[in-house]
């Protein structure tokens, strides 16, 4: 059996640590990655099942916040191509949720609207776009996002340049097989 570089009781103190530090953006990622509610539930218990394991064997050679993105968007870029596999489609807009009634209802409609669609054409991206993308808007910088990907910074300040002037074509068209 392969040796661990944390004992158990590290690897609970790291995960209650995480959940607790990056709970919220983990449901952000989950939710970039699945608009169907009952999968991004099991998407999302799924990245924390492999962190909580990924802990036995976390070595610090790069930050915990490094390590936590890597192993999510690592499993959840699996879980849309096992989901592309099982199904055609990946995107469901009956899954949204609207908020009627507020006295900015239709501005509050508006932006889900928006919000959704955005969600949409985030999810057509390639993978590795994806995951730039979404590491982009959880305020991680070039180097970070480098670290989690394995690409250089320059790289990433290209592409993340590149997906915004994408996305803002395909929201601005349709999307993007309204080419």
């Amino acid at each position: 059996m392969q040796s661990t570089s944390v004992g158990a009781e590290s690897q609970n103190s790291l995960y209650e640590q995480v959940v607790d530090s990056y709970g919220p953006a983990l449901d952000r990622l989950a939710r970039a990655y699945e608009l169907d509610a009952d999968a991004r539930r099991d998407l999302l218990q799924d990245i924390h099942l492999q962190l909580w394991r990924s802990f036995a064997y976390f070595d610090q050679r790069c930050s915990l916040r490094t390590w936590v993105y890597r192993v999510a968007h690592n499993v959840a870029t699996k879980h849309v191509m096992r989901q592309r596999r099982i199904r055609d489609r990946l995107v469901n807009i009956e899954n949204f949720d609207f908020l009627p009634g507020s006295d900015q209802a239709e501005l509050a409609a508006s932006q889900a609207e928006a919000l959704g669609r955005l969600s949409m054409l985030i999810q057509r991206l390639k993978p590795l776009d994806r995951q730039i993308i979404v590491s982009y808007l959880e305020g991680m910088d070039a180097s970070s996002i480098g670290e989690i990907t394995g690409l250089s910074p320059a790289n990433i300040s290209m592409k993340v340049h590149r997906i915004k002037n994408i996305l803002k074509r395909w929201f601005g068209e349709g999307g993007p097989n309204a080419e």
